[in-house]
């Protein structure tokens, strides 16, 4: 009878063990962070890899525990929504983030979409991290944007400088989607090429995000025989079709983007065509890889069944959002508070090997620093995958 007694004393005890445990990590203050950004239609592929990024670090900060801030210790929420590249939806996400009390959002990916919700974010307090290129958003008197990523007219100036030197190019043409963004990259790297010396041959070419056939669009572009094919802005989607009518045209050159591709799409949609596809990569090489980021690597692969390699980019921003905010606590709820710490902050890059610091950089660019800083990789496709073709930096 005393032995029962003993026993069941034991279970209460143990089960009741487990429920404080549960209710202390329960306990813990939500901090939402947010993302707005395209997850659906032919860009989709450079949201989702925001998206789950931010996920899978969300989840894995959880299960540590959390992310201590001041004296407190706080589990991360993601609280995301698709704008689908529609800048008036961006809008809406960002009053939807402004409303649930959310100061630090990741997005948008489009410039359109990142020009288009500035107001509400300086009106509502909210600092956000775009891919979008677009210079206004980082230069004074606009100081809520932070750029996430390398900007085409960094990465364009390094490609075309790589390609001159090993490849020996001399001529280049440039073909782009009739948007603001495709275009807007089109014209940054005209005047960069230009700006090296080469020879643009064509630069006003220009398709619809709907086209199916590329022939008609390429062949003129062909016949001016480029050694450099420039795909500006083009998205995930629309990049192997355009490769598969290039190469089906007779086209030999080389073919390159300043915009982060999907080595899956890329096979899927132009196979051996696309190698030697020249793009912008994740912020990260084999030999540049910390164990964290290996780590990280493998849990966005088992919570998502597959990786996308620009997701060693997308990694940084939620990691810069939460070092600053341990920086500067009264950030949490103080924006300006985040501006003041970005000048001056500095911390060990976790997902780096070597003693890389995230900082905040683009004083050259924009005159004050608003970009985070990431390791430029260049990456040519091959066989299905994406190899390191040379890393710099920007400063």
């Amino acid at each position: 009878m005393k032995k029962r007694t003993l026993l069941k004393t034991a279970m209460l005890s143990g089960v009741l063990s487990l429920a404080l445990t549960g209710v202390s990590f329960a306990a813990n203050p939500v901090l939402k962070i947010g993302f707005v950004g395209v997850t659906s239609g032919p860009a989709a592929a450079w949201g989702i890899s925001n998206q789950r990024s931010m996920e899978t670090s969300a989840d894995w900060i959880n299960e540590m525990g959390g992310v201590k801030i001041g004296d407190k210790t706080y589990n991360v929420e993601i609280v995301a929504f698709d704008d689908q590249k529609d800048p008036k939806r961006a809008i809406a996400g960002m009053e939807k983030m402004a409303q649930e009390g959310i100061h630090y959002v990741v997005g948008p990916n489009v410039d359109d979409g990142a020009a288009a919700v500035r107001p509400v974010a300086e009106q509502k307090g909210i600092m956000y991290f775009p891919y979008a290129f677009p210079k206004s958003l980082y230069v004074a008197p606009a100081s809520n944007a932070v750029l996430g990523m390398v900007a085409n007219y960094q990465s364009g100036p390094a490609i075309y400088e790589y390609l001159m030197k090993n490849n020996g190019i001399k001529k280049v043409a440039f073909v782009a989607a009739n948007e603001s963004d495709p275009l807007s990259q089109r014209d940054g790297g005209v005047e960069a090429a230009k700006a090296l010396g080469l020879n643009v041959v064509s630069s006003n070419v220009t398709y619809q995000v709907d086209t199916t056939d590329f022939t008609p669009v390429l062949l003129p572009v062909v016949k001016t025989q480029p050694d450099l094919l420039v795909l500006s802005g083009v998205s995930p989607a629309n990049a192997p079709q355009l490769i598969r009518s290039a190469r089906e045209l007779g086209f030999k050159g080389l073919i390159s983007t300043e915009t982060a591709q999907d080595a899956n799409v890329l096979k899927e949609g132009a196979a051996g065509l696309a190698n030697g596809f020249i793009s912008v990569g994740g912020a990260s090489t084999p030999d540049l890889a910390s164990d964290k980021m290996r780590e990280f690597v493998k849990r966005y692969t088992a919570k998502f069944g597959e990786y996308n390699d620009e997701s060693n980019t997308k990694v940084y921003a939620l990691e810069y959002i939460l070092e600053t905010l341990k920086a500067n606590p009264a950030a949490l709820t103080d924006v300006a508070q985040f501006k003041k710490t970005m000048d001056t902050f500095e911390a060990p890059n976790p997902y780096m090997v070597g003693d890389a610091k995230l900082k905040y950089v683009g004083s050259t660019s924009f005159g004050q620093k608003r970009q985070v800083s990431v390791p430029l990789v260049v990456n040519v496709y091959k066989d299905g995958k994406f190899e390191t073709l040379f890393v710099a930096q920007v400063d």
